[in-house]
């Protein structure tokens, strides 16, 4: 298919609550929005890079630098039949995972579309419904938490995750694990800790926790090889694995026994399905992250999630977890047993609503093939 036109999207969607992590606290998000067409057909992908530089180096800015200024030149005016030909054609490009990630998710969307398939199906998908869980940010309160733990419940997630940081750490635990005994339940530092803090860790380890998320250095691996060594409960990694090599090493060295996996953050679906499949091999579970995706990457995670190592339910909450108004049709709801649909149509399986979609516009810019 000739790459006729590509469109890109600076969007800025508020939340319908702050979300506080270690790294701060989110009043909305902003990602980038990636428009691909050819032959009268339209793929939709999404860039996850935020807008300030606190979860990666990455940020709205020099995501669109990267696209307009080297990727979506590399694939413009080409004939492309398979989205590995448009990864050779920008391999020159080092890192910008979340750049590359947003063109070839629509290029995935766009190449599914033209033969009549679900993303679901083209990446290797093999469950019309996943298992969910929900994210929640720190709590001014332990009353708070269960409250809000409470009310999810009630929604029908089955998993919780809980952010910490020093100090808004084990009594969360603690409380929550009084209330809710067999409840499942996982913690994620986003690296706020270090390795002479593993008194938290081996005190969290008698509380049956599903796993302990990016404890220390958002680079490292040697040193979560030594704190796994001290615990039963396993680690998983997030920040600090970008590609199928550090995936190897990690495992190789013991650091973790759980992956996250988030497309954005490994450079797109291709990385991610070599990902799955080496961890699926080595026995290690994987599950599907989150950036706060609007409906377009939130689609995409939910067709990637569908593959069969994703044994553990993911950060792929309902739209309305995040925002009042999706800018997709439909919008993605939770069933009452935790679970949730993957689209069967062919792509990602929804609709872009344009007038939603301009409604959260900051800035737009395009380019067409000569």
């Amino acid at each position: 298919m000739r790459i006729e036109r590509v469109e890109l999207r600076h969007i800025k969607m508020i939340l319908v609550s702050p979300f506080v992590t270690s790294m701060g606290t989110e009043y909305d998000e902003e990602h980038i929005i990636v428009r691909v067409d050819a032959e009268g057909i339209t793929g939709w992908g999404e860039s996850v890079a935020e807008g300030t530089p606190f979860y990666s180096y990455e940020t709205v800015d020099t995501a669109w630098h990267i696209l307009k200024d080297f990727l979506i030149p590399s694939v413009l005016g080409k004939d492309i039949t398979k989205v590995s030909e448009a990864i050779d054609a920008y391999a020159k490009v080092r890192g910008h995972m979340m750049a590359k990630a947003g063109l070839e998710a629509a290029l995935w969307d766009l190449l599914a579309k033209a033969d009549n398939v679900s993303l679901s199906r083209m990446l290797g998908g093999t469950r019309k419904k996943i298992d969910v869980g929900v994210s929640i940010g720190i709590q001014p309160s332990v009353d708070a938490l269960i409250r809000k733990v409470e009310g999810y419940l009630a929604e029908g997630y089955r998993r919780i995750k809980i952010k910490i940081a020093p100090g808004d750490d084990l009594q969360y635990v603690e409380a929550l694990r009084r209330r809710f005994p067999d409840l499942l339940l996982q913690v994620d530092a986003n690296s706020a800790y270090r390795l002479e803090d593993i008194g938290i860790f081996r005190k969290m380890d008698g509380y049956g926790l599903l796993l302990i998320e990016q404890p220390l250095g958002y680079e490292d691996i040697y040193d979560h090889s030594k704190l796994q060594r001290e615990l039963k409960t396993p680690i998983c990694l997030d920040e600090s694995i970008h590609s199928l090599d550090d995936t190897r090493a990690a495992i190789e060295l013991d650091s973790c026994r759980v992956i996250n996996i988030k497309p954005g953050r490994v450079g797109g679906f291709t990385e991610s399905i070599l990902i799955h499949d080496y961890c699926a091999s080595r026995g290690i579970p994987v599950w599907h992250g989150g950036m706060l995706e609007s409906g377009i990457g939130r689609a995409g995670n939910v067709a990637l999630a569908s593959l069969p190592n994703f044994t553990l339910p993911g950060d792929i909450s309902a739209s309305s977890r995040y925002y009042t108004e999706d800018i997709v049709e439909p919008a993605f709801y939770v069933n009452s047993d935790g679970t949730m649909d993957v689209p069967q149509k062919p792509g990602i399986g929804v609709e872009v609503n344009r007038r939603s979609l301009d409604n959260v516009t900051v800035r737009m810019a395009a380019w067409k093939a000569g």
